[in-house]
């Protein structure tokens, strides 16, 4: 997540070990070792985040694990901070097989995979005892097999972003009314706009690479995010309300390009997709506990703080209409498998 004014993000307040993980990461040139140069395949990994972020410190662990394992004959390259392209470009490259290797919000993945973006209707999870049984059961089951329908190979086990909070640059979010007309940037996608929509505010789907001079600009005044990307992202900078709303869980499949991975032989194969979801169980609970402590540092950055009521935007949004119409768009089958998960929502 490269900021449009070329501003490096902040690393997070990590140990030293992973810090310098994070700055081998920040030029993935580096990663072309002679192992590299000898390997039998040399596969890129794209994603949208920043170099200290959990997500990127945990996939070179991945990275460095598969080269071991395969006795060098995969190298994986990292590029982090959208160094390939948009969230739009780099799903276009896997699916057209320039990039192999992609991590992706189901929430943007919708726009071709519909029901992707089911785990993060509005105020559905209440927390992480909901989400993970979910996303590893039955519901998580039903989204990869309409994810590899659509040419992708996902990977079983999503990586965490975590539960999303709104922030703003001219008040504090404390009520459904406060959104009324409010320029909020929201990422590409129809489940965030519609949400949005329904608590009247007024959303712009912009690309995260485009986020921070958006809202320095004052194109939005206000977005929305877990709170390790408002962190590592420097976006406190630019704003100085932030409300902790948890308003919809959001996390990240690990996508395969289809013939890529299928040029991988068996053995191969199972060597790549245990060690990416083996890291993407170490990385939730990085994010779980990375968000949990951040309140304080970004307080100490100047954000200020305040915990709105729930309920009245989930009753703003059920008489919106905004949960019926989304159980029609996904269908009974996986409204079902969401409701088991958390409760009945419409």
């Amino acid at each position: 997540m490269t900021h449009a004014d070329g501003h490096p993000a902040h690393p997070v307040l990590l140990p030293r070990r992973k810090i310098v993980g994070a700055a081998v990461l920040a030029a993935p040139a580096l990663l072309l070792s002679r192992q590299a140069h000898a390997a039998q395949f040399t596969y890129k990994y794209g994603n949208n985040l920043p170099a200290a972020h959990p997500l990127n410190l945990r996939a070179q662990e991945a990275a460095s694990r598969i080269a071991k394992e395969s006795g060098g004959k995969i190298a994986i390259r990292i590029f982090p901070n959208n160094q390939l392209g948009s969230d739009t470009e780099m799903l276009s490259q896997v699916r057209s097989g320039a990039l192999e290797f992609f991590t992706l919000s189901g929430l943007i993945l919708a726009t071709l995979v519909p029901v992707a973006s089911i785990n993060g209707v509005g105020f559905a999870f209440k927390d992480y005892g909901q989400v993970w049984p979910a996303m590893d059961g039955a519901l998580g089951a039903h989204v990869r097999g309409a994810i590899t329908k659509a040419g992708l190979i996902p990977m079983d086990k999503m990586w965490d972003n975590g539960f999303r909070q709104i922030t703003s640059s001219t008040k504090a979010i404390t009520t459904p009314a406060d959104l009324r007309g409010f320029k909020i940037r929201v990422p590409i996608s129809p489940l965030w706009t519609s949400m949005f929509k329904a608590l009247g505010a007024a959303p712009t789907g912009i690309n995260f690479n485009e986020v921070y001079s958006a809202l320095q600009t004052h194109v939005a005044d206000g977005e929305e995010n877990p709170l390790a990307i408002i962190y590592t992202a420097k976006l406190y900078e630019v704003q100085k309300y932030c409300a902790l709303t948890n308003h919809m869980w959001d996390g990240f499949w690990m996508l395969a390009n289809r013939a890529a991975w299928m040029r991988l032989p068996a053995d191969l194969q199972t060597i790549v997709a245990r060690n990416w979801n083996e890291s993407a169980v170490a990385q939730r609970a990085d994010v779980a506990k990375l968000n949990s402590g951040l309140q304080g540092q970004l307080q100490a950055k100047g954000m200020k703080f305040n915990t709105p009521d729930e309920l009245a935007f989930r009753d703003t949004l059920r008489k919106a209409g905004f949960y019926a119409d989304w159980r029609k768009k996904y269908g009974a089958e996986a409204w079902g498998l969401l409701e088991k998960a958390v409760g009945k929502l419409a």
